[in-house]
């Protein structure tokens, strides 16, 4: 028997319902349940052909299990490892080089120095810094946010120089990040499910939580939602997610990749609705009873396996060809030089 886990906190509609539709399909040899776990032991697999994590960015205990599972076999949503690694900043820089549309944005050191560090930490960092190229670079309408926050915490709107200072001030040791504010005529939040299914749900991030995706929307020009369907998939492609929300606001047409790393996206049938949850549901069991399939599958632990889509590397200019005639020490001279070179590149 193959077993799917669901590992959650405080959420209650989405894990529940997901166990019961899987299990509502009597698949021979496949079923699902809610994780249970103890002390792990070193040297036992978990027993799960898959986990989908809702959980592990809050509970450090549940992501180090969770590599462990994947270390001997388990198929992981998402992958813990890139999960460990990756940040908003990241995903800005990566979005650029993609050809995704972001707005400018800078990552800014900490306010206030990170435990067990002084001012002699520091000393590799510009002072004073240079706010006016911060402000010419972004513009003084914006927002700061954590590097690797979620959930709105720490999320401050900035109008001027004055709020911009203010809310630096609140960050405390957090690594902020301060984003060029797009003035949106329309917003999506897209749920992307194994790197191919895509729901683009209309959403007002202004509203209360509980009123944020929009029930009765208006017609969309096709070659928008199509382009915001086509840039949420090179995403998640390029970053390796399975299951991922991407938000874009768009304006004077252009849809802005606001935030793509949410890899335990809200699925609360209070908050997304009746068919965007009926939507989530069944598509990620079907992604999960697909992976359980493959199961057992060991990862491939190199760095490049988890971007799954890098940007394409420069074509390099090809060398010019040597004089047919040279002597030997001019011979080993050009094999240094070429041997320098490989290393650099």
């Amino acid at each position: 028997m193959k077993k799917i886990g669901v590992l959650f906190g405080m959420e209650n509609s989405f894990p529940g319902a997901l166990v019961e539709h899987i299990n509502a399909r009597n698949l021979e040899g496949i079923e699902a349940e809610f994780v249970a776990t103890g002390a792990v032991h070193m040297d036992k697999p978990a027993p799960y052909a898959v986990i989908v994590d809702r959980i592990s960015h809050d509970i450090p205990f549940y992501r180090a299990c969770l590599k462990h599972a994947a270390l001997n076999g388990t198929l992981i949503i998402n992958n813990p490892f890139w999960w460990s690694a990756d940040d908003k900043f990241f995903n800005y820089s990566l979005a650029e080089k993609l050809g995704v549309a972001v707005p400018p944005t800078v990552i800014l050191p900490h306010k206030k120095h990170p435990d067990g560090t002084t001012d002699r930490s520091m000393r590799n960092l510009e002072y004073p810094l240079d706010w006016d190229a911060v402000f010419d670079y972004v513009g003084e309408h914006g927002f700061m946010k954590p590097v690797d926050g979620g959930g709105w915490r720490d999320v401050y709107h900035i109008h001027n120089r004055d709020e911009f200072f203010h809310a630096y001030d609140q960050s405390r040791d957090l690594c902020m990040m301060y984003q060029k504010a797009v003035n949106f005529d329309e917003y999506f939040r897209c749920y992307v499910v194994g790197q191919k299914k895509v729901r683009i749900m209309p959403y007002d991030p202004r509203n209360p939580h509980h009123e944020r995706y929009i029930k009765n929307p208006p017609d969309y020009d096709k070659k928008l939602l199509k382009r915001v369907e086509q840039d949420a998939l090179k995403l998640c492609q390029a970053l390796g997610y399975d299951l991922n929300t991407v938000e874009f606001a768009v304006e004077n047409g252009i849809p802005y990749a606001i935030d793509f790393m949410n890899p335990a996206p809200d699925a609360d049938l209070h908050s997304v609705g009746q068919a965007n949850f009926e939507w989530i549901i069944r598509e990620v069991a079907d992604l999960a009873i697909a992976k359980a399939k493959q199961a057992p599958q060991h990862l491939d632990l190199n760095w490049s396996s988890f971007l799954k889509m890098a940007p394409a590397a420069r074509k390099k200019t090809p060398a010019k060809k040597a004089p047919a005639k040279k002597s030997a020490a001019r011979k080993t001279s050009a094999k240094k030089v070429d041997a320098a070179t490989n290393l650099s590149s």
